[in-house]
């Protein structure tokens, strides 16, 4: 509980006293890359205070080109554990709740954090063209594509929303395993654990190759190549995931 205490007072005095200062170098200079990084070493500190070790395997598979990573999501300590570790600075769509904090959703907003209201299906579809257009522009996003956290740790179906932007981007896809975070911090709780989490990046997939019509299809073959990187007792308990291959080329 008091290293929980130590990463809250850590976060506030960050926002209050270094975010504004970097707001001010991304409004001059018109770019967010320095913002955005000194977040993800803020995180990645913020993770070390809790005694949160991060084990990343699959990093091989990450294309150059711009990609979704699709993550499955039990945990608040998912994002603290998986987006720090993507290799190039990257959108996150976000809960709209977290917009609330004033100086902080201006640097989302600057970095091109997209909010996302689940109870508002208006709100949420406007998303879709907005993220299109960032993945076009050459900017990659991080997405839990379950909408909310797994109440069992379990994986549940994927929605369709990040598939349908990856398809009308022509986007890779990769498959974002995430594992051990449920033990840290379950639903409902503020204490955060110590422990080890394991990131799998599993092998990209090439939305470009599917239409609208297959979308079902991409929706189970990255499905199951998230499962496919999971422990068994994340793993999905109906047989609903079946073997899908990519397409030809």
């Amino acid at each position: 509980m008091i290293r929980t205490f130590f990463v809250g007072l850590f976060f506030g005095l960050a926002i209050i006293l270094v975010l504004p200062c970097l707001m001010l170098w991304t409004i001059v200079s018109g770019n967010p890359d320095l913002m955005y990084g000194a977040a993800m070493k803020a995180v990645r500190f913020a993770a070390w205070i809790v005694d949160i070790r991060v084990r990343i395997e699959g990093l091989e598979n990450i294309p150059p080109q711009t990609c979704i990573f699709v993550a499955n999501h039990v945990s608040n300590i998912d994002p603290l554990a998986f987006i720090p570790r993507i290799p190039r600075r990257v959108g996150v769509l976000i809960k709209h709740e977290i917009f609330r904090i004033p100086i902080l959703a201006a640097g989302m907003r600057r970095a091109k954090f997209v909010p996302v209201n689940r109870g508002d299906k208006e709100s949420s579809g406007a998303t879709i063209p907005l993220v299109t257009r960032n993945l076009k522009e050459g900017l990659s996003y991080a997405i839990f594509a379950e909408g909310t956290r797994s109440p069992d740790g379990r994986l549940r179906p994927f929605r369709k929303g990040s598939f349908t932007m990856a398809i009308d981007a022509g986007v890779f896809i990769v498959p974002v395993s995430i594992a051990g975070t449920l033990n840290l911090m379950k639903r409902g709780d503020w204490a955060i654990r110590p422990g080890e989490v394991v990131v799998r990046f599993g092998p990209a997939v090439d939305a470009s190759q599917y239409t609208t019509e297959r979308r079902a299809e991409l929706i189970a073959l990255v499905e199951s190549l998230v499962a496919a990187g999971l422990p068994p007792e994340q793993q999905p308990l109906s047989s609903r995931l079946s073997t899908v291959s990519p397409p030809s080329e």
